[in-house]
């Protein structure tokens, strides 16, 4: 599975972003889809997930303002983020697995990363 990231950009705080996550080698509707950021100086943390049966679940720093998608026709995942702020500036990763059976939050359940797409916040 290859996963390709993109989307990302200078966004004006309070202002919307659409990165984009884009697979190959398997369908998206067969695995469990991730995004995941890294902050400047800081480690990589779990942003939301779109499980195989289509159940979503997000970090409690995102919850209300990001929503995860997918396109199965496109085999593509999207995350939508509105209402961004400075504190969400970070390379954003995309990530996969056939199923996620531990901890979602923890990089170990994932073995297929794409490279990242960064997002900037001005405030």
């Amino acid at each position: 599975v290859q996963l390709q990231a993109s989307g990302g950009g200078l966004v004006q705080a309070g202002g919307s972003l659409r990165v984009v996550c884009e697979a190959s080698g398997q369908t998206v509707g067969t695995l469990d889809m991730a995004w995941f950021r890294q902050a400047p100086r800081k480690v990589l943390d779990f942003v939301a997930i779109v499980r195989r049966s289509g159940g979503t679940y997000y970090a409690d720093s995102v919850k209300g303002r990001f929503t995860i998608s997918r396109d199965n026709a496109k085999n593509t995942v999207y995350l939508q983020m509105n209402s961004l702020e400075p504190e969400d500036t970070a390379v954003y990763y995309c990530a996969a697995d056939l199923y996620v059976s531990g901890d979602r939050t923890r990089t170990r359940e994932y073995k297929f990363w794409g490279q990242g797409t960064l997002v900037t916040v001005s405030s």
